[in-house]
């Protein structure tokens, strides 16, 4: 009876005990309980203020609906109790005609703050300008007095010279660029903190930037954030980008080193995906470029700090979504300022039909994915030619041999139908010149045969190796072979004249070559990119190196620089027209045997022309072959003697 008495007194003590803990486990789930909101994200919208024509039929983008598609997402989470951060992942700049008043208007970050965009970071298109370039854009956007979004970049604001780009140092300083901000919005808590990865560095050589790699800046700005922020999420506007290929997927690898970063808007690489990747707790969300969708992710966090997708949505900003009425009039604002500031100077309006194309080119998503030739690539350089003639007619200057451009520079592409300035710009539509505005101009040098040799292995050699550096041309053709030997796949080249007749290139003679700015800088870079083993310096006439490729570029007879989007555009307007209007000749409608790509197995394919690097590597395999072959002969001469040796030892003569 005792025993049972003491048994219930236990078991009341403990109860009483349990109940007197309840409060303080209530108290702790209180202070750690979950946390649920609404990101609300965009990422390399390239100045798409207005829709686009939709490979397949229909539109895509344009700022009035999403505008439209903003506020109905924001209404839905307002709906249901959840908070709503609304961010930009970077290259909200650069790819069309709006681009061309960014240093005077601002007219992207303006439209971003008008759209009640939170935070955005800087892509590497913002410094298209360069540095300079970008202080007065955000100049133009402080005076204008307009609502902004909040900036934030950790990684790439320090100039290489600061006495040269003082502009910049205070631009950032006076707009209030940060690492990261805080943001709380009903009570939940964002740190937001924006990155610039190192393929988007090498996409911007004239930013004039020092870059820290992102994993040392996250942890960085990851570990001040947890030490002194009273925060509920971590989110990353990382302007890096994810790839199918991990050791190219920078997100994935950033995601995986630093720990505690909740969300990433993965910009750069103007990826899609239609499901987030969940790495190491981060989520990370990519929507495509252009304003094409509206990511929408809704994240809760609970207690121990895991992360969990309540929904991922990819909204298409297509012709389904009305225009916000106030975004459009917006618009069309800046579209006006655009004909005035900038098309006047060239004669042109924003609308203005130059030609028109019986045929499709090759679609913006499906340009230079293959290592091959392309009829837009030919009719870019084709334009580059004709247009220096026009420009020089009259002068006794040197023919042009040939006309290069690369895949990088080439931004959009022509469906079938009515081809306009505007068309024309989106596909040319990166860089300025050494005059400060917008496009990249034409410039001339001088390479020896041996040297376009040299480029023309840059196609399917490193082409296939870094992103944008497959080559275009015009006046010279070749063969390749992606079975040969790297830096030795192309063969066969030569010059190819107007009447399709081929002509020898001479190694040691000097040949006029006509590219755009960035391209140039692109073939000083040739025998770095090669590893030294492709060697191209660009000239001048007399065949001294060049050191500022700004001293070639090519005017205009009124003095202007040559734009390379201006060359595409009088090249279009100089084909003859049918019904009244310039019509595309049916040539550009596919291959004309500029460069042939014949991947054999066969023998004499692969080892015909050898250059050294072929025959450096079949002497160094003919050397090891006959290594092996020589200790195979000297192991199997080896044990021959021996059982010779071991075959007299066991002989025994016959004693009778």
């Amino acid at each position: 009876m005792k025993r049972i008495v003491m048994r219930a007194a236990g078991l009341l003590l403990s109860a009483l005990l349990i109940l007197n803990l309840l409060p303080l486990a209530a108290q702790a789930v209180g202070e750690g309980e979950s946390k649920q909101a609404t990101i609300l994200f965009t990422h390399d919208m390239h100045s798409h203020l207005l829709p686009a024509p939709k490979e397949g039929g229909g539109e895509f983008g344009g700022f009035a609906r999403l505008k439209t598609a903003l506020d109905q997402q924001r209404s839905t989470a307002a709906a249901q109790g959840l908070p709503t951060l609304t961010v930009d992942g970077g290259d909200f700049s650069m790819g069309s005609l709006f681009q061309t008043v960014y240093t005077t208007q601002a007219t992207e970050l303006k439209s971003l703050g008008a759209m009640g965009f939170d935070v955005t970071t800087l892509g590497n298109h913002e410094f298209e300008y360069r540095s300079d370039g970008l202080a007065k854009m955000l100049n133009a956007a402080m005076e204008s007095g307009d609502p902004l979004p909040q900036i934030v970049q950790a990684n790439y604001t320090t100039p290489k010279s600061r006495d040269t780009d003082y502009n910049v140092v205070k631009a950032l300083k006076d707009y209030g660029v940060t690492e990261y901000t805080m943001i709380e919005k009903d009570g939940v808590r964002f740190a937001v903190f924006g990155l610039m990865g190192k393929d988007a560095d090498d996409c911007a050589p004239m930013s004039g930037m020092v870059y820290e790699p992102i994993e040392t800046a996250a942890r960085r700005v990851v570990a001040e954030i947890q030490a002194k922020e009273d925060y509920d999420f971590i989110v990353c506007l990382s302007h890096s980008g994810t790839n199918k290929d991990p050791a190219k997927s920078e997100d994935e690898q950033l995601a995986n080193a630093v720990d505690g970063i909740d969300f990433i808007v993965s910009g750069h690489t103007h990826s899609t995906l239609s499901a987030p990747k969940i790495v190491n707790n981060t989520i990370i969300g990519c929507v495509g470029e252009y304003c094409n969708n509206l990511g929408k992710l809704t994240i809760s966090k609970d207690a121990a700090g895991k992360n969990t997708v309540v929904d991922y949505q990819l909204i298409p900003i297509n012709e389904t979504v009305a225009d916000d009425p106030a975004m459009a009039a917006t618009v069309a604002g800046y579209k006006a300022l655009v004909e005035e500031d900038y098309l006047s100077r060239f004669g042109m309006t924003f609308d203005q039909v130059l030609a028109r194309t019986p045929f499709d080119f090759t679609p913006a998503s499906q340009f230079a994915i293959e290592q091959e030739e392309d009829s837009l690539g030919n009719l870019i350089t084709d334009a580059y030619i004709y247009a220096v003639q026009q420009a020089e007619k009259g002068k006794n200057t040197p023919p042009i041999a040939a006309a290069f451009v690369n895949s990088g520079v080439i931004r959009a592409s022509f469906p079938e139908g009515d081809i306009t300035v505007s068309n024309v710009f989106d596909v040319s539509s990166i860089g300025s010149g050494a005059d400060g505005t917008p496009g990249y101009p034409l410039i001339d040098v001088w390479l020896t045969g041996a040297e376009i040799k040299n480029v023309l292995e840059v196609d399917p050699s490193v082409g296939p190796i870094f992103s944008g550096a497959q080559l275009y041309s015009s006046g010279v053709r070749y063969d390749f072979n992606m079975n040969r030997m790297l830096f030795n796949r192309m063969t066969d080249p030569s010059l190819l004249l107007t009447d399709g007749t081929r002509k020898p290139l001479g190694d040691g003679k000097l040949y006029r070559v006509v590219t755009n700015l960035y391209s140039s800088q692109m073939l000083g870079l040739v025998t770095e990119k090669s590893f030294g083993i492709l060697k191209v310096t660009p000239k001048d006439a007399q065949g001294s190196p060049i050191t500022d490729y700004e001293d070639y570029i090519i005017h205009l007879p009124d003095g202007g620089e040559l734009k390379e989007w201006y060359a595409v555009a009088t090249y279009l307007q100089s084909f003859p027209p049918e019904d009244g209007e310039p019509r595309v000749p049916v040539r550009y409608s596919g291959p004309e045997g500029r460069k042939t790509r014949i991947d054999s197995l066969n023998p004499i394919e692969l080892l015909k022309s050898p250059n050294w690097v072929t025959l450096l590597t079949l002497g160094i395999v003919l050397l090891f072959t006959a290594l092996i072959v020589f200790i195979v002969y000297q192991v199997v001469t080896r044990k021959r003697r021996r059982g010779k040796r071991r075959l007299v030892k066991s002989y025994k003569s016959y004693r009778g």
